[in-house]
This record gives C-alpha cells, structure tokens and sequence, in this order.
C-alpha cells in the first residue's frame, strides 16, 4: 500500500503547473491561487523532494527547472492523467460480458411470477459472467441483509420494505380462486355460497395455520369456508389442485402461469389485493450493475419506467 501520509496531492498540481510555466505568478493564475500561496507550496514541495526544483533564471526573467525536476516532469504529469482518470471515470457495467452475482430475496409467489420473467428474459440480455440467485425473503432479516450486502435487491409486498430502503412498485396484484380444468364444479360464476362450500387449499405463511386473511372477511361477512389442506408455499399448490378437487384463493399472476391446466375466477366477495415492489439500499442507487437489474425487473413485470420513491409506504 502506497503511504501518503504528510503528502498533499495538490502539491503536485502545483508543481506540474510551476514546471509547465516555470513562472510563480503565471502558475498562480493557472492554478486560480495568489502569488504567495504559491510561493509558499514551492518551499513545500522543495522540502518534500530535498532539492530546489526551480531556480532563478540568468537573465533575471521567469525560472529554470532543475536536473531533479526534469526527471520528474514526465512521470508527474502521467501520474495525474491517471488520478484524473480514477476520479472522473464513470462506473460501467456491460452484461454481455462483466462478471457479477446479484442475490435476489422474494417470496415463492414473486419467485415464481416477476422471477421467472426475468429468468426467462436473460439469456438474450446476457453473457455467462452474470449470475442470479433467488433467496427466500425474511422480514425479520431484510433490512440487516441489504444493509450488509447479502441481499442486493428485494422483490417483496409493500408491508416488507423497509423504511430506509429505496423502492419501485413493480405490479399491482388481485386475488383470484383457482381450480384444475374438468374441475366437477364446472366453469359457473362463483356465488357466495359456492365458494363457501368448496374444500379449499390455504397457503399459510407462517406455517400450519387453517385461517388466514380470506377468512378474516368471510367472517366480517358472516360466513365460513371449507379449509382442507394447508400448505406454506404457493408454488406446491398448481400441482395440488390438478390432482384433487380442492380449490385456492391465489393471486391471479400466478395462476396466468398455470392457465393450461387452471381456470381462474371473480372472487364473488371483495378482497383487497397487494402489491410487488423492488427494494434496494440507497448505495446501491447509482451502481449500474443494479440499475441494469431493476430495469429488467420493470420489463419482466411490465412497468415503463422507474419511478423511485425514498422508504415509507410505496405508491405508484
């Protein structure tokens, strides 16, 4: 590691322009600074490199440059080219070629639907360096997690952003009831009472529960369902109910993913749906590589733009 202590860099802008004009009050000028100041970082930098550096021409006009300074005119300005270079470079991020792993968390639900949009979009967007993983979502975690840079983004409901992440709404989503094709109900519009009397699937979260928030409004309703199985996870539930009679209130972006072998239907009560947005740290705001990300995250669920709001509740 290269020790720069008791070294200021600014010496050596001005030691390039004192080379350059081998004057003190033209450097001055050049440098915006007045004569003594410059004077003054002259004493200094004749100190830091033990030599004079610039000497009192003969003819009484202007400076000259000594053997030391002469060595050191080519290698300094090469030097600062390349600080100019390392300050004013702007960060890029090329998908086709670059090498990076993005770490996604999301539910089973967002996984499946946003995730697999994306998933299927890449190979066309990107070259072999580019990896993605999907990870389950932890509200209890999240926040420490795209704190840390365990998790680079967040595909999660509004209730799992944090308040200081930034974030994105990707979609809007409603609740649709899912049943296999040739299911023995057949394709009638949903009634109260038919839909109460169906043994259903609820997809428990938390897991083993037999109620959930469906059931919380059938109640406000004074009505009750037939719950039948529970499982944690949306995904198991496509296959479930191609093999049984059971139904399931799902949202309906994921059944559209299932529509060869699910028939989806109006919910025939009101149901208050949710929505999906990307999360990420505000360092991470500029990053390219995730700016290249969340814009296919907009596409693989439809959005046009990206409109970014700083944590609290996320709206359009």
């Amino acid at each position: 590691m290269v020790d720069f202590k008791g070294i200021d860099l600014n010496l050596l802008v001005t030691l390039d322009a004192l080379l350059a004009d081998r004057n003190v009050t033209h450097a001055a000028e050049r440098l915006g600074l007045s004569q003594p100041a410059v004077s003054a970082q002259l004493a200094r930098l004749r100190r830091l490199f033990g030599d004079p550096l610039l000497i009192p021409a003969d003819t009484g006009r202007g400076m000259i440059a000594t053997a030391r300074a002469l060595t050191l005119l080519t290698p300094l300005r090469a030097a600062l080219s390349d600080l100019a270079t390392v300050v004013h470079q702007s960060p890029t991020f090329d998908p086709m070629s670059d090498a990076r792993r993005f770490v996604i968390a999301a539910s089973d639900n967002a996984t499946s639907t946003i995730g697999m949009a994306l998933l299927e979009a890449l190979p066309s967007v990107t070259g072999k360096g580019v990896q993605i993983a999907f990870v389950h979502a932890r509200a209890t975690d999240i926040a420490a997690q795209l704190e840390s840079g365990e998790v680079d983004l967040l595909i999660g409901s509004e209730r799992m952003v944090p308040p200081t992440m930034r974030a994105r709404k990707l979609v809007d989503e409603t609740f649709v009831m899912a049943q296999r094709k040739s299911h023995p109900r057949g394709t009638r519009k949903l009634t109260l009472s038919a839909y109460c009397a169906l043994r259903h699937v609820l997809v428990s979260t938390s897991g083993g529960s037999f109620t959930g928030f469906v059931d919380e409004h059938l109640q406000s309703l004074g009505r009750s369902r037939d719950v039948a199985v529970s499982v944690q996870t949306f995904t198991v539930v496509p296959d479930l109910l191609c093999h049984s009679d059971y139904v399931c209130t799902m949202p309906a972006r994921l059944v559209s993913r299932y529509a060869d072998r699910l028939d989806a239907f109006a919910l025939p009560f009101p149901l208050p749906g949710f929505s999906l947005s990307a999360a990420w740290h505000p360092r991470n705001h500029n990053d390219p590589g995730m700016v290249w990300l969340r814009e296919r995250l907009g596409e693989a669920a439809g959005v046009s733009r990206e409109v970014v709001m700083r944590g609290g509740p996320v709206r359009p």
